[in-house]
């Protein structure tokens, strides 16, 4: 397998284990053993389970960006864009094989020493945030910076909770009520 095919793979395969079963819970042998090949070919590609999380979260992250923000896109002008992520949420929630958030929950299993996997999540969260900030501002005529960071916001904070309380109960209900939540945030305001 040539080497950016197999530096693939293992963030795939190491990903999905991550995703599925935990941070903690997957260990090095078994991120060797699911992706066949020796240890010294992983570590040629990583020098640590922390270096191939990291990889494993921008890709995770990139994707869902560069996915969400042609989702948006594709969308009408108005109450269709800046609802767009809770209809985005509802269709990843569909598809199975979702555990909530990726960042989320490799948050809460970080220990108190693992900085640079927190400044990953950090960084990506206000990513989305700023983002979501853009699609208020295309979508809402004659906004304030305030106005725009209070909606942004709380748009931001119902994704959030829609997204964990999907997964804790199994069921896509607190995407919809996180949805209708969100709609109030601008009902007063003059849509593009």
């Amino acid at each position: 397998m040539p080497r950016p095919k197999l530096h693939q793979h293992i963030i795939t395969t190491a990903g999905n284990l991550f995703y599925t079963n935990g941070y903690n819970s997957t260990g090095i042998n078994e991120i060797i053993e699911k992706c066949g090949i020796a240890k010294a070919t992983l570590y040629s590609h990583f020098k640590s389970k922390e270096d191939i999380c990291i990889a494993y979260l921008t890709q995770r992250h990139d994707s869902f960006m560069e996915a969400l923000k042609g989702y948006v896109s594709r969308r009408k002008k108005g109450s269709n864009q800046l609802l767009a992520i809770f209809d985005y949420l509802r269709d990843m929630y569909r598809e199975g094989n979702f555990h909530g958030c990726w960042g989320l929950k490799m948050l809460g299993e970080l220990a108190p020493g693992q900085k640079k996997i927190l400044e990953v999540i950090q960084k990506q969260k206000k990513e989305l945030l700023l983002f979501l900030g853009e699609v208020v501002n295309d979508n809402i005529v004659n906004i304030s910076k305030a106005e725009t960071e209070k909606i942004s916001g709380g748009i931001y904070l119902l994704y959030e909770s829609a997204f964990t309380e999907s997964h804790l109960f199994k069921n896509d209900w607190p995407i919809y009520t996180a949805r209708s939540i969100a709609s109030s945030l601008f009902a007063n305001s003059e849509l593009v």
